[in-house]
């Protein structure tokens, strides 16, 4: 397998995922699918380069962001604040390729809020030249949620071979022939 550089090319991303792909191409088919999988196992997410993109773009304008900030911290602005968090977060999925209409889809935008909104304020008192503490701050929560995912999958994944109370109720009603 090839080793992934600190910040990698599409082709270095490419090279990096397709020795994983055909495994989970055995199961989910030659689809997107099959390519998230082997990101997410490879370690690679979409995601983190679309915040570190916003991010980007807020650095030179850390003053304004700063005013900004003050002010949808006000109590009257509570509610446009989380509207504007909330915004972010989908669009961001939406532009990773994020389809979820479940649960998933209110949990993976909660989750990327809360790691926006925490990455501004470390932009915020961020000295370096280069970002480095904000990004080393972002790649830490993004390994945090990384392990509510796990953690969150393996609970989901114990719960498939217990018998399921409505399921149970729903033969009584309707018995299979």
């Amino acid at each position: 397998m090839t080793q992934l550089p600190e910040d990698p090319t599409l082709d270095e991303i490419r090279a990096h995922l397709a020795p994983r792909l055909p495994a989970h191409a055995a199961f989910d088919g030659w689809s997107a699918e099959a390519l998230a999988r082997a990101a997410e196992e490879a370690g690679v997410d979409r995601i983190t380069a679309l915040v570190w993109a916003r991010i980007e773009t807020l650095a030179p304008e850390r003053e304004a962001l700063r005013r900004s900030l003050a002010i949808l911290a006000l109590p009257t602005n509570a509610f446009r604040a989380g509207r504007m968090g909330w915004r972010a977060a989908d669009l961001m999925w939406r532009l990773a390729g994020d389809t979820s209409v479940d649960y998933n889809h209110y949990t993976k935008r909660t989750l990327l809020s809360g790691v926006y909104a925490s990455t501004v304020l470390a932009l915020l008192a961020d000295e370096t030249t280069d970002l480095a503490d904000t990004r080393a701050f972002l790649d830490r929560r993004i390994g945090d949620v990384m392990k509510i995912e796990k953690a969150k999958a393996e609970w989901l994944g114990r719960g498939r071979h217990r018998p399921s109370l409505s399921r149970f109720v729903g033969r009584l009603r309707y018995p299979v022939g």
